[in-house]
């Protein structure tokens, strides 16, 4: 095994690549997370309503994604999504397939999960919470906007933030479409310099500090939490 040339680590010759794959990736991990969290939110109410005309079509769809391994669900919406719905976009859906592809399909994915943590942290809400605001004149409505969300939003928090690193981590699989992510990004200076396997190395150790430094902050969060209940 030859020795490995150092050289390759240096940011000023590799920084062109990195930034550009990295920006996709993180734009991807907050636009998915906040979509998720929202059609996740949404997911959970109709779970949580009561009447099966929302309460099955919901299972359905979380039972289902979550059943589907994620690269699965990236290839199979790229491939089998005809070029005409990205037209709509106009010249740059068209140019950006790949990047609105993969955006599409994390947020309707990671949706299935965000919907699960957001249903466990509504029903961790006493019920007495909510008879109390029924008991003041509130609407169904008017209790989980004011009462029962904001509570279940700060329980939820770090299983939430958690979730979102997992998002963070799986935004490499976009690589399977071709999009440019960090991933993408750090084997392109790779390749570039010829030193694919340094690349690589880079990358898992790109990976570790990010998503360990991430987790390392949401575990203080979830202390202060802890302390604030």
């Amino acid at each position: 095994m030859g020795n490995l040339d150092l050289s390759f680590y240096n940011w000023d010759v590799i920084s062109s690549f990195v930034l550009h794959g990295l920006y996709f990736s993180v734009i991807l991990t907050v636009v998915s997370t906040i979509g998720g969290v929202i059609l996740g939110t949404l997911l959970a109410l109709m779970r949580l309503s009561g009447k099966a005309w929302l309460d099955v079509p919901a299972a359905v769809y979380v039972n289902g994604m979550r059943s589907i391994p994620l690269v699965m669900v990236i290839l199979g919406f790229f491939l089998l999504v005809p070029a005409t719905f990205y037209s709509t976009f106009g010249r740059w859906g068209l140019e950006h397939r790949t990047e609105l592809s993969a955006l599409i399909t994390f947020v309707a994915f990671e949706a299935a999960y965000f919907s699960e943590i957001m249903r466990a942290g509504i029903q961790s809400i006493p019920r007495g919470q909510v008879h109390a605001g029924m008991a003041v004149g509130m609407t169904y409505g008017q209790n989980m906007k004011l009462v029962v969300l904001p509570q279940a939003f700060r329980n939820m928090l770090p299983v939430l933030l958690t979730q979102t690193i997992i998002l963070f981590q799986d935004t490499s699989l976009v690589y399977a479409i071709g999009a440019y992510d960090l991933l993408k990004g750090i084997e392109t200076a790779g390749k570039n310099f010829g030193r694919p396997v340094e690349a690589y190395l880079l990358a898992a150790v790109v990976y570790f500090v990010l998503c360990y430094a991430l987790s390392f902050c949401v575990k203080q969060l979830h202390k202060k939490i802890a302390i604030i209940r």
